[in-house]
């Protein structure tokens, strides 16, 4: 079938330049499926006349610039719920670079002073010495060389405080040139990030296929639910993203603690559980009773009491998040959710927990979702019937074989649980109890 083109694409579809001569005002690092449903979603709304357009780079791999360059950056959001199916094309993406090979490329578009902004979604991971960063902080020696004006660092990742986060990563870089420089012309803003994408599947192809008489390689799946909360904290110009629905605040935090919380961490509690018991999507797993169960009391009984402060809904939004997992269009895959366990520990569920017994509450359903990511690790070392896709794998893979205590060994990674959780002795004898229920298939 005829690929997704300028020509080929559908009657009005906007047409415009492409590659390293198009203009760009955006650079983002990651240029994955969550950015091409999100962020470049609300841009191309924000931006009628295509002032803004993107650069997209790759991370780790140069398959996404493999399937978008052919087609001149244009790629299909196909959006769904239980009920209704749209597919819409953004051309919003100018140019792709390969941050993997292109080094020297990306490094002439961060310098470039048209760019007035850089947006991140490379993922937990992502933030440590070298990789995204390591590329971000060559592209901003290099603009300060050039001295070609403020820009603006936006992470759109899942990180409290993201951009505190990244801003220290940089800063600390022992460039006293860079940090003087970045002092006056960089600004780093958090912002919260939400829209569940699931992996494009052949089927999803199928149907684009079907409605738009194209093949997309670049085709991303969203839900129809979208949210972006950014700290109004920018150093140059910046597209009006709060035409498209995004909210523009002062602080940010209290979203990203809530999301995290609620969203993020029920997310990993049903993708634990889920696989575990055998359902391959988080719609099967919330479909569940017993599941459901769990994610609630997650919600209204561990989390919402350690956000009381911030003033924000928790429950109401927590019942939208439930009904939201339980859209069966999306067919978000319960092992993907699982992937990097032990970066996203932290950040959903640790940070309850530790709020929860400062005051003196043992949360059993937060704990309960930690249990299932042992039993999760065990049962994909030890059965291999389940991927144990983690920056760590090899660390968890050593710890489970070392010792018959799972919980033990577990505990001891200090990365992940620090030195404070292995030696609060009720949530560690909870923690036992609840492994075992697990493994005995008897959360009910």
């Amino acid at each position: 079938m005829t690929r997704l083109t300028p020509a080929t694409a559908p009657p009005g579809t906007r047409v415009r330049a492409f590659g390293p001569s198009a203009p760009v005002g955006i650079v983002h690092l990651g240029i994955g499926a969550f950015h091409r449903a999100h962020q470049a979603v609300y841009t191309q709304e924000a931006d009628p006349d295509g002032a803004w357009g993107i650069c997209g780079v790759t991370q780790r791999s140069a398959t996404v610039a493999g399937h978008l360059r052919p087609q001149d950056g244009l790629y299909t959001v196909l959006q769904r719920d239980a009920d209704h199916t749209r597919a819409d094309v953004v051309s919003q993406v100018h140019d792709v670079i390969d941050g993997s090979t292109e080094t020297g490329r990306l490094t002439e578009r961060l310098a470039d002073p048209r760019v007035q902004v850089v947006t991140l979604t490379v993922t937990e991971k992502g933030y440590r010495p070298g990789g995204a960063v390591g590329r971000l902080i060559d592209g901003l020696q290099a603009r300060r060389r050039a001295d070609a004006g403020p820009v603006t660092v936006l992470s759109c990742d899942n990180l409290s405080g993201n951009g505190e986060v990244l801003s220290r990563l940089v800063l600390d870089h022992r460039d006293d040139d860079l940090a003087a420089w970045a002092a006056t012309n960089v600004r780093f803003p958090s912002s919260m990030v939400d829209r569940i994408v699931p992996a494009t599947t052949p089927a999803d192809r199928d149907e684009v296929a079907r409605r738009l008489g194209v093949d997309d390689a670049g085709l991303v799946v969203a839900e129809p639910f979208r949210q972006w909360v950014i700290e109004d904290r920018f150093a140059a110009a910046r597209p009006a993203w709060e035409k498209a629905g995004a909210e523009l605040v002062t602080d940010v935090a209290p979203y990203e603690r809530r999301k995290l919380r609620v969203l993020n961490g029920t997310h990993s509690l049903l993708a634990y559980l889920g696989a575990l018991a055998g359902y391959p999507t988080i719609a099967e797993a919330v479909a569940d009773d017993s599941l459901a169960g769990a994610a609630w009391q997650l919600i209204e009984h561990d989390v919402a009491p350690t956000l009381a402060a911030d003033g924000l809904d928790v429950t109401g939004y927590g019942r939208t998040v439930l009904e939201r997992f339980a859209n069966p269009a999306l067919r978000h895959r319960t092992v993907q959710v699982a992937m990097d366990g032990t970066q996203k520990l932290g950040p959903r569920l640790l940070g309850t927990i530790r709020d929860a017994r400062a005051v003196g509450h043992l949360p059993r359903a937060a704990t309960l979702a930690v249990a299932a990511w042992m039993v999760y690790v065990e049962r994909a070392t030890t059965e291999n019937d389940l991927p144990l896709d983690d920056p760590q794998a090899d660390v968890l893979r050593e710890a489970v074989g070392s010792s018959s205590d799972l919980v033990a060994a577990l505990l001891s990674l200090e990365a992940v649980f620090g030195a404070d959780l292995p030696e609060d002795r009720e949530f560690r004898a909870l923690l036992g109890d609840l492994v075992a229920q697990v493994r005995a298939g008897s959360i009910r």
